[in-house]
């Protein structure tokens, strides 16, 4: 399923149900899962942010330097506009969103930064929004003592263990890379090169946009997204898998984020999403003349 929550419809008390963004119940826990003590690799909250409906993440590129505006990452289908359709691309739009930025320990807020513009968003090819914020690298830290996580540069491998670090629940989910998809559909949509998850991450409603941390080097390699619910066939909250053969396989229960290196390739100076060239992350159909950082 798509795994962020429908609006302000969050999760209920106990024995209460979560709204996807379809309007489709689901079971919800009867708290906020509580924050398990960080792994051994020393995976924890620094840097994580929970939105209203999703999580994300304070992120930087190979070119950010401290005096840039942040970035926050999340998925496309947590934008506060909705979902993108199938082919659009959202590049330079002013917003005004919040997050709430959490303490390394996820079990404080620190403070609530703002955005804005949306940099860039899509739900093509992958699932990615990426969010300026008014404040600079350099401002967070003098005033959070908090940094961001980098973006990795490298595609991940399978059996890479990784970390699912969602903010909206203040979870930290612990599992490998268990192998890609080529091709990913859900509804309407089209994912290519979808990271899947080992059956331990089991990823749930507001876990969206979380980053996913490599476990070892501690660097963003990929954001959650979906996973398949009820078995079903490429049909909203069931994505399946699609082989390079046109194959379909359906892996009821398992779950999936997108990668993150080409995002990581695209950031130029001033952490604008440069598109066009070497990047390979898809662009509007008459993309605008950018403003000045």
């Amino acid at each position: 399923m798509i795994r962020r929550l429908a609006g302000a419809v969050l999760a209920t008390a106990a024995g209460g149900t979560v709204l996807t963004a379809a309007g489709t119940a689901q079971a919800a826990p009867a708290a906020a899962p509580a924050a398990p003590v960080a792994p051994a690799a020393g995976v924890d909250f620094t840097g994580i942010v929970a939105l209203s409906n999703c999580s994300g993440s304070l992120v930087r590129g190979p070119r950010s330097r401290d005096g840039d505006k942040a970035l926050v990452l999340t998925n496309g289908h947590c934008l506060e506009t909705g979902m993108p359709a199938a082919g659009e691309v959202i590049a330079d739009r002013p917003s005004t969103r919040s997050f709430t930025l959490l303490d390394p320990s996820g079990r404080r807020t620190l403070g609530t930064l703002g955005a804005t513009r949306i940099e860039y968003a899509t739900m093509t090819d992958t699932d990615v929004a990426v969010y300026r914020l008014g404040s600079t690298y350099a401002q967070i830290r003098a005033k959070y003592g908090i940094g961001a996580l980098r973006l990795s540069l490298a595609r991940p491998r399978t059996g890479e263990p990784i970390r699912v670090v969602s903010g909206y629940w203040k979870r930290i989910y612990s599992c490998k890379i268990d192998g890609f998809a080529y091709r990913m559909r859900e509804a309407g949509w089209t994912w290519k090169d979808s990271i899947r998850y080992t059956p331990e991450c089991a990823t749930i409603g507001g876990t969206s946009g979380s980053p996913i941390v490599d476990a070892r080097t501690r660097q963003v390699v990929g954001v959650n997204n979906t996973g398949n619910e009820d078995g079903e066939r490429c049909t909203l909250n069931n994505p399946c898998e699609v082989g390079r053969d046109g194959r379909v396989t359906v892996r009821k229960g398992i779950n999936y984020g997108q990668q993150t290196y080409h995002l990581a390739r695209c950031l130029g100076a001033g952490n604008d999403v440069v598109l066009g060239g070497t990047c390979a992350l898809p662009r509007p159909s008459a993309y605008p003349r950018r403003p000045s950082a």
